[in-house]
């Protein structure tokens, strides 16, 4: 039907073409119309010729949409780490902090920083474990302070003695820390004097003369029951005669929660006015530590701390805990009984120690 008519238009068009040609007459209604037609097809032509040039140009311009194939490559090989997939991750990762002697607010505190690294973070799949490795490593050496140097503070000072109030909880091994310090500064060319201003504990001076007859270093001590301010007293002024380099003082072990006897130790350290105050912990104590270290901090204001039985110790949390709560550095660990293991605390080999190596 379609083609008949548009075969019947045509002649149509063609015979009233040839009449024109010989006569000119007024065109019919039927000829305008199909002028008007051919003039709007025209029209159309020229328009889907412009937008398919215009689409050729799009597609110079433009960068082409990703296919099916690259998105699933793309979805394979770039993540992100949801908040829900890291707080599955994180429970584990914090039960495996509390378990290696690492504090619970340490702990907290940790998985919290690594959260805000972390979540988000559009990432390679084969660089997650690199980036939360890597974001742990600096999470804890921000935590660690760097610590100074005791011989080089002892060496600098101009007016000796250098004064240096030990103290800790029963059990520590506090004395025979301080008999290994001692050793360390005279293998160094530092004179020391040992104060035993512990005068509570039952054979605890007797102790501290058999470290000095070992090492050849003069003690200075009182009757058991006396002042032991003014134990400390009377040593620094021997130092001061006798031009000695530093004076270690001794105290006596005492729970965090005895009021009466941290009230003592404070008397302590002003009279002696210590130069260093350093608190003595042992490494495997963990949670415990927390508390100990932040009772003697508020007492004596701790400049440094000394992990005892480090040698014993393969966790390592003690010394994030301690060194997180009291924002102080850890200067040494103790790694055996003998006066010469006392090792100077290093934290890139401390971290690598806990396999965040970089």
């Amino acid at each position: 039907m379609f083609n008949f008519l548009k075969e019947k238009i045509g002649n149509w068009v063609k015979k009233l073409s040839k009449k024109k040609q010989e006569v000119e007459v007024e065109p019919s209604e039927s000829v305008v119309k199909q002028k008007i037609k051919e003039e709007v097809q025209k029209a159309e032509k020229q328009k889907v010729k412009k937008e398919k040039e215009k689409t050729k140009v799009s597609e110079v311009s433009e960068p082409k949409e990703k296919s099916f194939f690259q998105k699933i490559k793309d979805k394979i090989t770039k993540v992100k780490i949801s908040e829900q997939e890291f707080n599955e991750y994180s429970e584990e990762l914090e039960m495996l902090l509390i378990e290696n002697n690492v504090a619970l607010e340490v702990a907290e505190k940790i998985i919290k920083d690594l959260k805000e690294r972390v979540v988000g973070k559009e990432l390679l799949r084969k660089e997650i474990e690199g980036e939360i490795r890597d974001s742990l490593r600096d999470i804890i050496e921000e935590i660690l302070i760097e610590p100074f140097s005791l011989v080089n503070n002892i060496k600098e000072k101009k007016q000796k003695p250098y004064v240096i109030l030990f103290c800790g909880v029963n059990g520590t091994g506090k004395t025979t820390t301080i008999a290994k310090l001692a050793y360390s500064l005279k293998q160094r060319g530092l004179t020391s004097i040992l104060a035993a201003a512990d005068t509570f504990r039952a054979a605890s001076i007797e102790q501290i003369k058999e470290h000095g007859e070992k090492l050849g270093i003069k003690v200075i001590s009182h009757e058991y029951g006396s002042d032991p301010a003014a134990v400390a007293f009377d040593a620094i002024e021997y130092a001061k005669k006798h031009k000695i380099d530093a004076v270690l003082i001794d105290t006596a072990g005492r729970m965090h929660t005895a009021k009466n006897l941290m009230a003592q130790i404070e008397k302590i350290a002003k009279v002696s006015n210590a130069d260093a105050k350093i608190f003595v912990g042992e490494s495997i104590t963990g949670n415990d530590s927390i508390e100990q270290v932040r009772s003697f901090d508020a007492a004596v204001k701790i400049d440094g701390i000394i992990l005892s039985k480090a040698d014993v110790d393969e966790k390592g949390g003690t010394a994030l805990s301690v060194g997180y709560v009291t924002k102080k550095p850890i200067l040494y660990l103790g790694t055996g009984q003998e006066y010469d293991k006392l090792e100077p605390f290093n934290k890139r080999k401390f971290i690598e120690k806990l396999g965040l190596e970089a």
